[in-house]
């Protein structure tokens, strides 16, 4: 399976929705909670490209974007092609 990384803050309402669409599709993933860490937070901004805002994620290292994008990645069919569960 794909090493999925997601970048939280405990109180994210797009973090949590994230986290339940990995859970429901039984995708295990690393959370990394960049709430006290300005180096963990620094760290996502650049792996990133930029962006400050969480949930960032990432799949095999490559950037999928956040919440937004990992439920349009689920919509278009692509996140199990991307994660290859049959792995």
């Amino acid at each position: 399976m794909a090493k999925v990384e997601i970048y939280t803050t405990m109180i994210c309402p797009y973090c949590i929705r994230a986290k339940r669409l990995l859970d429901q599709e039984q995708i295990s993933y690393h959370e990394i909670d960049v709430s006290a860490s300005r180096q963990l937070r620094q760290e996502m901004t650049q792996r990133a490209g930029g962006r400050t805002s969480v949930p960032q994620i990432f799949i095999n290292d490559m950037h999928v974007g956040g919440s937004d994008d990992l439920a349009a990645l689920h919509r278009a069919g692509n996140l199990h092609k991307l994660v290859d569960l049959s792995a």
